[in-house]
């Protein structure tokens, strides 16, 4: 019997806040659910949540600041994990790649030893591209 080709989802990442981490993180979890492969290409402010304990810090966006308690309060109430947990738990499905933009990591002078290890690889646009030109849905958020 030949064994289905899974699916696959590409997201590009482009925003650090938790408005724009916990959609990346929540699709996710919902392409993992269905089996689907997630590879996620984190560029610009989004790559920055990738530096160790950044994504813990993750705040609303300046413009929703005054929503950022309440927001916070709700995801506690609704036992929402962190985005950081979300990636970890996704991660151990086997089903998520995490991809680091390296023109970005050279702009905002990010090593390769700032990121969490739970990157998967350190790539160019044209790399993701190709992968994501591959892929059935692509997201960008």
């Amino acid at each position: 019997m030949v064994e289905k080709e899974r699916k696959k989802l590409a997201i590009i990442a482009h925003g650090g806040t938790i408005d724009r981490l916990y959609p990346v993180f929540i699709l996710a979890s919902a392409a993992a659910a269905m089996d689907m492969e997630t590879h996620v290409y984190f560029t610009f402010w989004g790559l920055q949540m990738l530096a160790k304990g950044a994504m813990e810090k993750a705040a609303m966006p300046s413009d929703y600041k005054h929503l950022e308690k309440q927001v916070k309060e709700k995801l506690g109430e609704m036992k929402y994990p962190t985005p950081y947990e979300m990636l970890k738990r996704l991660k151990a499905t086997g089903l998520l790649k995490i991809y680091a933009c390296s023109p970005t990591m050279e702009m905002f002078g990010i090593k390769k030893e700032d990121l969490i290890p739970e990157v998967d690889q350190i790539a160019g646009a044209t790399a993701f591209l190709d992968l994501a030109s591959k892929a059935d849905t692509t997201l960008f958020i």
